[in-house]
């Protein structure tokens, strides 16, 4: 809520000071214990350790900005609003224990994944929405729609779609046209404007500020990514470190009269086309205080937890318990556990349980939580796409594999928007049946199942009895069943299954009795019923 925090937050989760770790990891003390000092955290917290935070890919992340803005019309009116991004794809995640595996496996993954998207031609959409509130709909609202730690539910106030954001191609130069992008939410455009939200308040000085910093220069808006595009400006910022541009003429500055003597007098502003303030009325002092309603920490927490699915609440719950597990003092667990109180008493419970430690009595919070009503836009669980479009599926292939069969699944999820990888012991590929060599994209070691959204297993009986005696097989197969993926199989793969303590599920599909298209429904999503008897939940 207040912005002078940031540093601090930074500071709490970045390595600790005496011993330059953990690093890229909030599961430590100093976090955890700056989270249970400052409870407007809470809600943001319960988005931390929600299985938004492990996404499938950077192509399947929903984006919206915590910080409220104003538009206002041609006729001076402002209107309230909050900006969307949803990924065409849908919102989608891993599992926790998929994704450790991921960044061990390859810690490029995401950015591979993009990039190959992209280059492929499967472009990544967003759609580009808004939430807007006159000042009476923001006035009947339960909290402060100036509050950044709080969110507008969208039952209450439905997204209209205005835009869209396709990455159509990849950077020629990464660090010219990606790391020295600069964004800032000063960068705005005619009709849109500031609200009071006092975290946009602070932002407006700090990104600037940090643009200077990392950029050295303040002409950095001159460098070609950062450019204006289609939308040219003018100003009389001359001169200063890394200046590129060439200004003709004496006059840098505005007002002037030069041109009435025939010289260069440069740009004028535009009172009707440039920047409006909204008018906005304005009563008593100008004090460093938060309006009351800001102290409700814990109702938009309540909120989200309560939204999600019975398997979300699950995950949200282990994932508090692997974190505060790494935890070494007690007093910072006990404190996060007493706020957790007065988010849901299950929470705190199976939290505290998964530790096996006593459950603390609730901190007193500022302002008495509330119930509000469930919002099933905050879920991901059951939304997932009816198609593979945007996702990737492995068939695992050695010497001897069903050449027809593997056609089959590969045409299959090809005509489902899916993308098929070749994975095979060597990266030569495998003589299949039929004498066809398929190559591969992957050779086995190096191609773990945690890279696919699905597997197929095409295997002979040669092929199978060769794969049991390689680990990574085995673990190919086990992790897959474990991350709830389909796994498709030949009866001849069935010893390999076996190894790797397989269960047939309505998501192990045998591709010598049923048609390849049987795969793809289980193939579309994960098998959220396996999970209990795969792993220990909070």
């Amino acid at each position: 809520q207040d912005a002078i925090k940031f540093p601090d937050l930074i500071h709490a989760v970045k390595m600790e000071a005496d011993r330059g770790y953990p690093q890229a990891a909030s599961a430590h003390d100093t976090f955890w214990d700056f989270i249970g000092l400052m409870p407007e955290s809470t809600h943001m917290v319960m988005w931390a350790m929600s299985d938004r935070a492990i996404p499938r890919s950077l192509r399947m992340i929903e984006g919206f900005g915590v910080n409220t803005f104003r538009l206002i019309n041609s006729k001076g009116e402002a209107t309230f609003v909050k900006f969307h991004w949803r990924p065409r794809l849908g919102t989608q995640s891993t599992c926790w224990d998929e994704a450790v595996k991921i960044a061990g496996a390859d810690p490029d993954y995401h950015r591979r994944d993009l990039f190959e998207a992209i280059d492929q031609g499967d472009f990544p959409e967003w759609e580009f929405a808004v939430q807007l509130l006159n000042q009476a709909e923001a006035d009947a609202l339960p909290f402060d729609i100036l509050d950044a730690t709080k969110l507008i539910p969208e039952e209450d106030h439905p997204l209209r779609v205005i835009g869209r954001m396709v990455l159509n191609r990849n950077p020629d130069n990464f660090f010219a046209e990606t790391e020295q992008a600069a964004f800032l939410p000063t960068n705005i455009v005619p009709g849109l404007d500031f609200s009071e939200d006092p975290l946009l308040q602070g932002r407006l000085f700090s990104y600037q500020d940090t643009q200077l910093s990392r950029l050295g220069t303040v002409n950095f808006h001159q460098i070609p990514i950062n450019q204006a595009k289609g939308c040219p400006f003018q100003n009389f910022q001359r001169d200063g470190h890394m200046q590129t541009q060439v200004f003709k003429g004496r006059a840098n500055y505005e007002p002037n009269s030069l041109a009435e003597a025939g010289e260069e007098g440069g740009p004028r502003e535009d009172p009707r086309g440039g920047f409006r303030t909204a008018a906005v009325p304005m009563e008593g002092e100008k004090v460093r205080l938060r309006a009351e309603s800001f102290a409700d920490h814990y109702s938009q927490a309540r909120l989200f937890f309560r939204s999600q699915t019975e398997i979300e609440q699950a995950h949200l719950a282990s994932a508090l318990v692997f974190e505060l597990s790494k935890v070494t003092l007690d007093h910072v667990r006990a404190r996060v556990l007493a706020n957790l109180r007065n988010v849901d008493e299950s929470l705190a419970k199976r939290v505290a349980d998964g530790m096996s430690v006593p459950l603390p009595k609730a901190s007193k919070p500022a302002a008495t939580p509330i119930d509000l009503e469930a919002s099933p836009a905050l879920r991901i669980v059951g939304k997932y796409p009816d198609s593979l479009k945007g996702r990737k599926v492995s068939i695992l292939v050695a010497d001897g594999s069903d050449a027809a069969i593997a056609a089959a699944v590969r045409k299959a999820v090809e005509d489902d928007g899916g993308a098929i990888f070749i994975v095979a012991p060597k990266i030569g590929g495998a003589k299949l049946g039929d004498g066809s060599v398929l190559p591969a994209d992957g050779q086995l070691a190096g191609s773990p199942s945690v890279l696919f959204d699905a597997v197929a297993v095409i295997l002979s009986e040669d092929g199978c009895a060769q794969l049991l005696k390689e680990g990574a097989a085995v673990d190919f197969l086990r992790d897959a069943f474990g991350h709830l993926k389909a796994i498709g199989h030949t009866r001849q793969a069935a010893p390999l299954l076996d190894r790797a303590g397989i269960k047939p599920d309505e998501g192990v599909i045998d591709l010598s009795a049923a048609k390849a298209g049987d795969f793809l429904p289980p193939a579309r999503t994960r098998q959220w019923a396996r999970e209990p008897g795969v792993r220990t939940l909070a």
